[in-house]
């Protein structure tokens, strides 16, 4: 079940971020950043209540039968468009579909608020990723930001840099 993640679901939602990128748990699924960062962590729960908290931001949470979060995906309303983040689904769920519905509610989402673009960043080596992207309607744009190292997120073991990919709704 898809629904709209509230302060009390933060302490899930954080270990569902940092469980699908980082450290050896992520190395179960394919979303992982672990021989790309060194670390166990991706973000903190004060992290996640402060973009919970901006104004035009939404976590969406997917749930399964137990009310486990399983999946997650932030939506923030900006000039450009939709900017889709912390998209992750448990390392052990992966492949299931799940991140496919998160993607089709991010879009019904934009389209609700009448924005006709979701845009993303998405680390530049991993091809995987980017072509899944592509899979589900989202383009290269040129652009490319850089990834700046920091505490939070980990030491980078090589040179990274973020690639901008956009979908128009």
């Amino acid at each position: 079940m898809i629904a709209i993640a509230t302060t009390e679901d933060i302490p899930q939602i954080v270990q569902l971020l940092n469980s699908a990128y980082r450290g050896e748990s992520s190395k179960r699924g394919w979303t992982t950043e672990a021989d790309l960062i060194a670390g166990d962590r991706r973000t903190d729960a004060a992290s996640v209540a402060i973009v919970m908290n901006q104004p035009g931001s939404i976590i969406l949470k997917y749930t399964n039968e137990e009310g486990e979060i399983i999946g997650t995906v932030n939506l923030q309303q900006h000039e450009r468009g939709v900017y889709l983040g912390m998209f992750a689904v448990s390392p052990n769920q992966q492949g299931g579909g799940i991140g496919k519905q998160l993607l089709n509610a991010a879009d019904e989402h934009a389209k609700n608020i009448g924005s006709g673009k979701i845009y993303m960043s998405v680390i530049s080596v991993r091809k995987e990723l980017i072509d899944w992207y592509k899979r589900h309607g989202y383009a290269e744009t040129g652009e490319r930001k850089p990834f700046v190292e920091d505490d939070l997120t980990g030491k980078h073991l090589q040179k990274l840099e973020f690639l901008i990919l956009e979908k128009n709704i």
